[in-house]
Protein backbone atom coordinates (compact mmCIF):
# COMPACT_ATOMS: atom_id res chain seq x y z
CA UNK A 1 0.00 0.00 0.00
CA UNK A 2 1.35 3.39 -0.91
CA UNK A 3 1.07 6.12 1.54
CA UNK A 4 0.82 9.62 1.34
CA UNK A 5 3.40 11.98 1.55
CA UNK A 6 3.82 15.81 1.25
CA UNK A 7 5.33 15.73 -1.80
CA UNK A 8 3.11 13.77 -3.84
CA UNK A 9 0.98 16.30 -5.04
CA UNK A 10 3.59 17.58 -6.66
CA UNK A 11 4.55 14.92 -8.46
CA UNK A 12 2.37 14.33 -11.22
CA UNK A 13 0.13 17.91 -11.95
CA UNK A 14 -0.82 16.94 -15.67
CA UNK A 15 -3.01 13.86 -14.92
CA UNK A 16 -4.28 14.37 -11.48
CA UNK A 17 -3.31 12.69 -7.81
CA UNK A 18 -6.28 9.97 -7.11
CA UNK A 19 -6.69 8.61 -3.62
CA UNK A 20 -7.81 4.50 -3.56
CA UNK A 21 -9.60 3.70 -0.58
CA UNK A 22 -10.63 -0.01 0.00
CA UNK A 23 -10.41 -2.15 2.40
CA UNK A 24 -9.08 -5.32 -0.35
CA UNK A 25 -5.48 -4.95 -0.94
CA UNK A 26 -6.22 -6.81 -4.53
CA UNK A 27 -8.66 -4.01 -5.75
CA UNK A 28 -6.15 -1.53 -4.27
CA UNK A 29 -3.51 -2.95 -6.35
CA UNK A 30 -5.26 -3.20 -9.18
CA UNK A 31 -6.66 0.11 -9.68
CA UNK A 32 -3.52 2.09 -8.37
CA UNK A 33 -1.41 0.10 -11.09
CA UNK A 34 -3.60 0.73 -13.88
CA UNK A 35 -4.07 4.70 -13.09
CA UNK A 36 -0.52 4.52 -12.81
CA UNK A 37 -0.07 3.19 -16.48
CA UNK A 38 -2.51 5.86 -17.15
CA UNK A 39 0.06 9.01 -15.61
CA UNK A 40 -2.10 9.60 -12.46
CA UNK A 41 -0.19 9.76 -9.16
CA UNK A 42 -2.14 7.26 -7.04
CA UNK A 43 -2.40 6.87 -3.00
CA UNK A 44 -3.66 3.69 -1.93
CA UNK A 45 -5.77 3.64 1.90
CA UNK A 46 -7.10 0.76 3.19
CA UNK A 47 -9.48 2.39 5.57
CA UNK A 48 -11.11 5.54 7.12
CA UNK A 49 -8.43 6.94 9.82
CA UNK A 50 -5.80 6.42 6.82
CA UNK A 51 -7.44 8.47 4.23
CA UNK A 52 -8.48 11.48 7.68
CA UNK A 53 -4.47 11.01 8.57
CA UNK A 54 -3.78 11.55 5.04
CA UNK A 55 -5.83 14.68 4.61
CA UNK A 56 -5.47 16.40 8.25
CA UNK A 57 -1.90 16.22 7.11
CA UNK A 58 -2.56 18.34 4.26
CA UNK A 59 -3.03 16.28 1.20
CA UNK A 60 -4.78 17.42 -1.28
CA UNK A 61 -6.14 14.91 -4.25
CA UNK A 62 -8.22 15.74 -6.93
CA UNK A 63 -10.36 12.77 -6.65
CA UNK A 64 -11.07 10.06 -3.94
CA UNK A 65 -12.36 6.70 -5.13
CA UNK A 66 -14.31 5.55 -2.19
CA UNK A 67 -15.59 2.05 -0.96
CA UNK A 68 -18.93 2.19 1.24
CA UNK A 69 -18.16 -1.06 2.76
CA UNK A 70 -14.89 -0.34 4.99
CA UNK A 71 -14.40 -1.86 8.02
CA UNK A 72 -15.33 0.70 11.40
CA UNK A 73 -16.07 4.58 9.71
CA UNK A 74 -18.37 3.12 6.30
CA UNK A 75 -17.43 5.11 2.91
CA UNK A 76 -21.02 7.08 3.98
CA UNK A 77 -19.81 8.97 6.98
CA UNK A 78 -16.15 9.49 4.89
CA UNK A 79 -17.86 10.91 1.96
CA UNK A 80 -19.85 13.41 4.22
CA UNK A 81 -16.41 14.18 5.87
CA UNK A 82 -15.21 14.84 2.57
CA UNK A 83 -17.58 17.57 1.58
CA UNK A 84 -17.60 19.19 4.39
CA UNK A 85 -13.85 19.45 5.32
CA UNK A 86 -11.83 19.11 1.56
CA UNK A 87 -12.09 20.41 -2.16
CA UNK A 88 -11.72 16.44 -3.97
CA UNK A 89 -14.42 15.15 -6.13
CA UNK A 90 -15.64 12.10 -4.82
CA UNK A 91 -16.41 8.92 -6.84
CA UNK A 92 -17.78 5.94 -4.43
CA UNK A 93 -17.25 2.59 -6.20
CA UNK A 94 -18.80 0.04 -4.09
CA UNK A 95 -19.85 -3.68 -4.41
CA UNK A 96 -23.61 -1.93 -2.95
CA UNK A 97 -24.72 -1.48 -5.98
CA UNK A 98 -28.93 -1.15 -5.71
CA UNK A 99 -30.53 2.27 -5.86
CA UNK A 100 -31.26 2.93 -3.05
CA UNK A 101 -27.13 2.52 -1.87
CA UNK A 102 -26.42 4.75 -4.97
CA UNK A 103 -28.96 7.68 -4.07
CA UNK A 104 -27.43 7.63 -0.76
CA UNK A 105 -24.39 8.05 -1.74
CA UNK A 106 -24.87 11.05 -4.11
CA UNK A 107 -27.76 12.78 -1.42
CA UNK A 108 -24.51 12.88 1.18
CA UNK A 109 -22.17 14.44 -1.40
CA UNK A 110 -20.41 11.79 -3.78
CA UNK A 111 -19.97 13.26 -7.03
CA UNK A 112 -20.54 9.85 -8.98
CA UNK A 113 -21.13 6.62 -7.99
CA UNK A 114 -19.84 3.09 -10.06
CA UNK A 115 -21.14 -0.12 -9.00
CA UNK A 116 -18.45 -3.22 -8.59
CA UNK A 117 -17.58 -5.13 -10.45
CA UNK A 118 -16.32 -2.30 -12.94
CA UNK A 119 -14.52 -1.88 -15.66
CA UNK A 120 -11.25 0.02 -15.32
CA UNK A 121 -11.88 1.48 -18.32
CA UNK A 122 -14.92 3.05 -17.32
CA UNK A 123 -13.64 4.33 -14.18
CA UNK A 124 -10.57 5.62 -15.97
CA UNK A 125 -13.15 7.98 -17.55
CA UNK A 126 -14.94 9.09 -14.86
CA UNK A 127 -12.44 10.18 -12.71
CA UNK A 128 -10.96 12.22 -16.22
CA UNK A 129 -14.25 13.70 -16.03
CA UNK A 130 -14.47 15.01 -12.55
CA UNK A 131 -10.89 16.20 -12.89
CA UNK A 132 -11.88 18.17 -16.06
CA UNK A 133 -14.95 19.73 -14.00
CA UNK A 134 -12.36 20.47 -10.96
CA UNK A 135 -10.28 21.87 -13.27
CA UNK A 136 -12.97 24.32 -15.16
CA UNK A 137 -13.95 25.35 -11.58
CA UNK A 138 -10.93 26.13 -10.46
CA UNK A 139 -9.13 28.48 -12.93
CA UNK A 140 -5.95 29.98 -12.06
CA UNK A 141 -6.02 33.17 -9.94
CA UNK A 142 -4.32 35.20 -12.64
CA UNK A 143 -7.11 34.85 -14.76
CA UNK A 144 -9.91 35.82 -12.20
CA UNK A 145 -7.92 38.86 -11.11
CA UNK A 146 -7.52 40.24 -14.53
CA UNK A 147 -11.38 39.58 -15.44
CA UNK A 148 -13.23 40.85 -12.25
CA UNK A 149 -16.86 40.29 -12.07
CA UNK A 150 -16.75 38.75 -15.54
CA UNK A 151 -18.14 35.41 -13.71
CA UNK A 152 -20.84 37.30 -11.48
CA UNK A 153 -24.82 36.35 -11.74
CA UNK A 154 -27.34 37.71 -9.78
CA UNK A 155 -31.06 36.05 -9.62
CA UNK A 156 -33.90 37.04 -7.05
CA UNK A 157 -31.13 38.57 -4.80
CA UNK A 158 -28.32 36.03 -4.72
CA UNK A 159 -24.56 36.69 -6.29
CA UNK A 160 -23.09 33.22 -7.94
CA UNK A 161 -19.50 33.70 -8.88
CA UNK A 162 -18.97 31.24 -11.42
CA UNK A 163 -15.34 31.52 -11.62
CA UNK A 164 -14.45 31.55 -7.54
CA UNK A 165 -16.96 28.68 -7.19
CA UNK A 166 -19.22 30.84 -4.71
CA UNK A 167 -22.73 31.85 -3.77
CA UNK A 168 -23.90 34.24 -1.65
CA UNK A 169 -27.31 34.55 -0.03
CA UNK A 170 -28.86 38.32 -0.42
CA UNK A 171 -28.06 39.09 3.31
CA UNK A 172 -24.43 38.35 2.09
CA UNK A 173 -23.83 35.25 3.62
CA UNK A 174 -21.85 32.55 1.82
CA UNK A 175 -23.74 28.82 1.20
CA UNK A 176 -21.44 25.97 1.20
CA UNK A 177 -22.23 24.02 -1.90
CA UNK A 178 -20.55 21.07 -2.83
CA UNK A 179 -18.70 20.10 -6.51
CA UNK A 180 -22.31 18.72 -7.78
CA UNK A 181 -24.55 20.83 -6.47
CA UNK A 182 -22.26 24.32 -7.67
CA UNK A 183 -22.06 22.70 -11.04
CA UNK A 184 -26.16 22.02 -11.38
CA UNK A 185 -26.72 25.12 -10.18
CA UNK A 186 -24.13 26.97 -12.60
CA UNK A 187 -26.44 25.03 -15.31
CA UNK A 188 -29.50 26.38 -14.30
CA UNK A 189 -27.94 29.80 -14.05
CA UNK A 190 -26.33 29.82 -17.89
CA UNK A 191 -30.09 28.26 -19.00
CA UNK A 192 -32.64 30.32 -17.26
CA UNK A 193 -36.45 29.71 -18.13
CA UNK A 194 -35.21 27.17 -20.07
CA UNK A 195 -36.37 23.13 -19.47
CA UNK A 196 -33.25 20.72 -18.94
CA UNK A 197 -34.05 17.61 -19.45
CA UNK A 198 -32.84 15.15 -17.06
CA UNK A 199 -30.93 13.32 -20.13
CA UNK A 200 -29.22 16.84 -21.27
CA UNK A 201 -28.23 17.51 -16.90
CA UNK A 202 -26.55 14.24 -16.88
CA UNK A 203 -24.83 14.41 -20.02
CA UNK A 204 -23.67 17.83 -18.73
CA UNK A 205 -22.93 17.17 -15.23
CA UNK A 206 -21.68 13.26 -15.66
CA UNK A 207 -20.84 12.59 -19.35
CA UNK A 208 -23.53 10.12 -19.56
CA UNK A 209 -26.91 9.31 -20.38
CA UNK A 210 -29.54 8.79 -17.62
CA UNK A 211 -31.03 4.86 -17.29
CA UNK A 212 -34.25 4.58 -16.80
CA UNK A 213 -34.47 4.04 -12.89
CA UNK A 214 -31.57 6.08 -12.41
CA UNK A 215 -32.41 9.44 -9.77
CA UNK A 216 -29.32 10.93 -9.71
CA UNK A 217 -30.28 14.32 -10.89
CA UNK A 218 -33.21 14.33 -9.17
CA UNK A 219 -31.35 13.87 -5.74
CA UNK A 220 -29.44 16.70 -6.20
CA UNK A 221 -31.76 18.91 -7.22
CA UNK A 222 -33.39 18.20 -4.22
CA UNK A 223 -30.32 18.98 -2.34
CA UNK A 224 -29.57 22.34 -4.30
CA UNK A 225 -33.47 23.27 -3.30
CA UNK A 226 -32.92 23.06 0.47
CA UNK A 227 -30.30 25.61 0.27
CA UNK A 228 -31.61 27.77 -2.17
CA UNK A 229 -35.76 27.74 -1.87
CA UNK A 230 -37.41 29.66 0.77
CA UNK A 231 -39.45 26.46 0.90
CA UNK A 232 -38.00 23.64 -0.73
CA UNK A 233 -41.61 21.44 -0.88
CA UNK A 234 -42.91 24.19 -3.05
CA UNK A 235 -40.43 25.64 -4.83
CA UNK A 236 -40.00 29.12 -6.70
CA UNK A 237 -36.70 28.95 -8.70
CA UNK A 238 -36.23 25.56 -9.38
CA UNK A 239 -39.31 24.37 -10.82
CA UNK A 240 -40.24 20.36 -12.03
CA UNK A 241 -41.08 20.13 -15.31
CA UNK A 242 -44.05 17.29 -15.86
CA UNK A 243 -42.64 14.99 -18.28
CA UNK A 244 -39.75 16.72 -19.15
CA UNK A 245 -37.29 17.69 -16.51
CA UNK A 246 -36.86 21.10 -14.67
CA UNK A 247 -36.81 24.75 -15.40
CA UNK A 248 -34.72 27.78 -13.28
CA UNK A 249 -37.44 30.44 -13.22
CA UNK A 250 -35.58 33.39 -12.58
CA UNK A 251 -34.13 36.56 -14.12
CA UNK A 252 -30.46 36.17 -14.16
CA UNK A 253 -28.21 39.48 -14.54
CA UNK A 254 -24.17 39.39 -15.20
CA UNK A 255 -22.28 42.04 -13.26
Amino acid sequence: MSSWTPEDDTVSASAGHVFVVDDSAPIRELVETYLRGEGFEVTSLADGPALRAAMTAGASPDVVILDLGLPGEDGLSLTRYLRDQHHAAILIASGKGDTMDRVIGLEVGADDYLGKPFDLRELLARVRSLIRRRTHQEPPARAVATTPNSEIRRFAGWRIDLSAHSLHEPDGREVELSTGEFRLLREFVLNPNHVLTRDELMERLHGRTAGPFDRSIDVQVSRLRRKIEVDPEHPTLIKSIRGAGYMFVAQVEAD
